[in-house]
């Protein structure tokens, strides 16, 4: 590494830190003297509150903490280059503007994969970490494994043309009471399975006391004799725990925020789209969740893009200005990141435009004005 790049990261990453260390202070002190009652009523100790801010830390880093305090920390280190003509002195030696930016290109880079990673592993466990420290001191209102079961439980699998309607359904053990299960076959014939209880064994679901029902093609024909077994094997249905695990989890929610609160991995939604190919009404906000899930990493390299030609342009300036003009920049990404999201969930933007349109507008708008100020 050149000594040119050494000395632009330090003075990049030590405001960096500076101002990383103080939002983060700031935040949970506000938010401990906030959550001071509920703690005590909760009978958290010093370390549960401690791993309580640990599990959240992923999410508030993701979005907004890392690409507001890069943001903040590259305006005021190039503002400070060029108050004090550093950068000029850096381009007359023959240094171009593109070739200054390597260093914080890479550690735009950096983060932006830092938060891919976090927000596809850590994120969607946090909210149910939190809850789990929360009321591990408190004894559940359902006795035991009672407070696992679902009820009223509904699943359909469009892929493969089968609905599945289930009275109580068991999160740990993956029980059912009284599951009903309708297959619509290729030939047109319909099964109707109706059961007393039903278990996953060996990767297969087997159904007790079941009952089947088969409707022939014809519209209005009347089932066949019904027949009756003590055990029924049903290798052939592909639907696993976790999908109707994920069902459940999506039903939930009602609005784009709901699907957001949920904490919803990348995977769980592509598994819950693979499942209702074109057939879920939530199909939009789910995309739309998808493709800013993808997109929102990338924010901390777009923040690059946008602060080269703020902090770069030349002229003694305060260095406040940097901390306005961060100001100003982050409130017009939130605009536009809301108003895209809007769109999307309505369907006036397709999905991936929806997703991505905060990142490229605001990316190509920097890249443009680095091109004029080079």
């Amino acid at each position: 590494m050149r000594l040119l790049d050494r000395y632009l990261l330090r003075e990049l990453l030590t405001p960096f830190g500076y101002c990383l260390g103080g939002i983060l202070l700031f935040w949970i002190s506000f938010d401990l003297f906030s959550e001071l009652g509920e703690f005590q009523r909760d009978r958290l100790n010093a370390l549960d509150v401690i791993k309580y801010y640990v599990v959240q830390l992923p999410e508030m880093l993701v979005f907004p903490l890392l690409p507001v305090v890069l943001l903040l920390a590259l305006l005021y280190a190039l503002t400070n280059h060029a108050r004090y003509h550093e950068l000029t002195a850096m381009r007359a030696a023959g240094i171009s503007l593109g070739r200054l930016s390597l260093p914080y290109v890479g550690v735009g880079l950096l983060l932006s994969l830092a938060s891919a990673v976090m927000n596809e592993f850590w994120v969607p466990e946090s909210a149910g970490a939190a809850q789990r420290i929360l009321t591990r001191h408190i004894t559940p209102a359902a006795p035991g494994p009672q407070r696992y079961w679902e009820h009223d439980v509904v699943f359909n699998n469009g892929r493969e043309r089968r609905e599945w309607a289930i009275a109580d359904y068991n999160m740990a053990s993956h029980q059912m009471v009284r599951p009903f299960v309708a297959c619509n076959l290729p030939d047109g014939t319909r099964r109707e399975i109706y059961a007393e209880r039903g278990d996953r064994v060996n990767g297969v679901w087997v159904f007790t006391n079941a009952q089947v029902l088969i409707y022939p093609p014809m519209r209005g024909a009347a089932p066949k004799a019904p027949y009756q077994t003590n055990l029924l094997a049903l290798p052939e249905f592909s639907e696993t725990p976790e999908d109707i695990q994920i069902e459940i989890k999506i039903n939930r929610t009602r609005n784009f925020k709901q699907v957001h609160n949920a904490r919803l991995s990348k995977q769980e939604i592509i598994e819950y789209g693979r499942l209702h190919p074109g057939d879920s009404p939530k199909g939009a906000m789910l995309e739309t969740q998808l493709q800013g899930q993808f997109a929102l990493p990338w924010t901390c390299l777009v923040v690059v893009l946008v602060a080269l030609p703020f902090g770069a342009a030349s002229g003694r300036r305060n260095v406040y200005v940097g901390v306005a003009s961060s100001l100003i920049i982050c409130f017009a990404y939130f605009v536009v990141a809301q108003v895209s999201v809007a769109l999307g969930c309505r369907g006036f933007l397709t999905p991936l435009v929806a997703g991505w349109a905060p990142n490229v507008l605001f990316g190509l708008g920097g890249a443009g004005l680095t091109w004029r100020v080079r």
